[in-house]
């Protein structure tokens, strides 16, 4: 039994688990010890329907089990339920209202809510609990980044890293923080302590290019891209971000190369067809850009911006009338967008001024 319990239980034995205890649940039908076992044989198996119909019937013979209620309170927050998480939350906190975990998923619901206010007051009941722990504190920080208060992220991801300096959660968003306010040398730090801590994390590893990108160091810029692609995991988003550095040093070929290797990757994803159509249109190649964002539309066929950027390409081609079509189609998928619509009919007014201006030459 005790290697059973060490490995992970395949479909047959937790079937067999799942009879055995339902059978004890009918000698003893009002042990509650019962119901957790099920429902956690139920959540191996990945039956969550049956995991909260047992802790439902659970809540029947005990209303005041605490664990049950932040149990259902935690599977409807996962299933993106937040009004029926709060729900089970609340009972919780009427039960046992020094419980810090109540609290903080609370406070974790309202911010997936976008409700900072009731975030933020849930965050700090749960400190008044719990003030030692770092996670917390990266929970302040991340409401607080959402919001774009970067000065306030950074002050709580500080505060989580003085309880664990070693936290990589901190240190990986703090490093983002000071991206965000510019602090490119902080940022750095910040990402070169997750590197050495965890030096197959590819994400940081990207991190760490991208920065390098921004301060124009390049050929430290290039060296941490070769470290991302030769790390596990998968390079789409890799390519497409060391395209956009060759891009900024003006290796044009490279990045071209980049971007297609993106594309064999995921062809049904636009975003590296619309950033190839970017760069040859940059650099005047115009025909090979209407080639990307057509292939680009052929996957988000409702996309206005891309027959925006396919106009685009049309207008600096010298091809006014064939723009013209490309922003009435962009101006007719969103005809409340203001800007397309503006854009629209200065191109058409300025085409018509012209025309007649030719015509009235011809006359004279």
């Amino acid at each position: 039994m005790k290697i059973l319990k060490d490995r992970i239980m395949n479909k047959k034995e937790i079937s067999k688990a799942i009879e055995k205890t339902v059978l004890k649940m009918a000698m003893e039908p009002n042990n509650t010890e019962h119901y957790h076992e099920l429902a956690k044989y139920y959540a191996l198996d990945n039956q969550y329907e049956k995991v909260i119909s047992v802790y439902e019937s659970l809540l029947e013979i005990d209303p005041k089990d605490i664990q049950t209620l932040l149990n259902l309170g935690s599977i409807w927050f996962y299933s993106k339920e937040y009004k029926k998480a709060l729900k089970y939350f609340n009972q919780a906190m009427l039960i046992n209202p020094s419980n810090y975990l109540v609290y903080y998923n609370i406070a974790n619901t309202y911010a997936e809510l976008k409700n900072f206010s009731k975030a933020l007051h849930f965050y700090n009941r749960t400190l008044d609990f719990n003030s030692d722990d770092p996670e917390i504190y990266n929970a302040i920080a991340l409401l607080y980044h959402d919001f774009e208060d970067y000065v306030e992220a950074k002050a709580y991801y500080e505060k989580s890293l003085s309880l664990d300096n070693n936290n990589l959660t901190a240190l990986i968003d703090l490093g983002n923080v000071c991206f965000k306010l510019f602090d490119y040398k902080s940022a750095l730090e910040y990402y070169y302590r997750v590197f050495e801590l965890a030096p197959e994390n590819k994400t940081v590893a990207l991190c760490i290019a991208n920065t390098l990108s921004v301060c124009k160091e390049k050929d430290k810029c290039y060296e941490y891209f070769d470290k991302a692609i030769n790390l596990k995991g998968d390079n789409y988003k890799a390519y497409i971000c060391y395209a956009i550095a060759k891009s900024d040093f003006k290796d044009y070929d490279e990045a071209i190369e980049l971007y297609k290797k993106a594309i064999e990757l995921n062809k049904e994803e636009a975003n590296a067809y619309i950033l190839l159509g970017n760069l040859y249109s940059n650099i005047k190649r115009y025909e090979d850009a209407e080639e990307q964002y057509k292939l680009a539309l052929k996957i988000n066929k409702l996309d206005p911006s891309i027959y925006v950027l396919i106009a685009n390409v049309f207008y600096m081609n010298n091809e006014v009338e064939r723009a013209i079509k490309s922003y009435r189609a962009a101006s007719n998928l969103r005809p409340e967008n203001d800007e397309y619509k503006l854009v629209f009919i200065q191109v058409l007014e300025d085409y018509i001024t012209d025309t007649r201006k030719g015509d009235l030459l011809e006359a004279v």
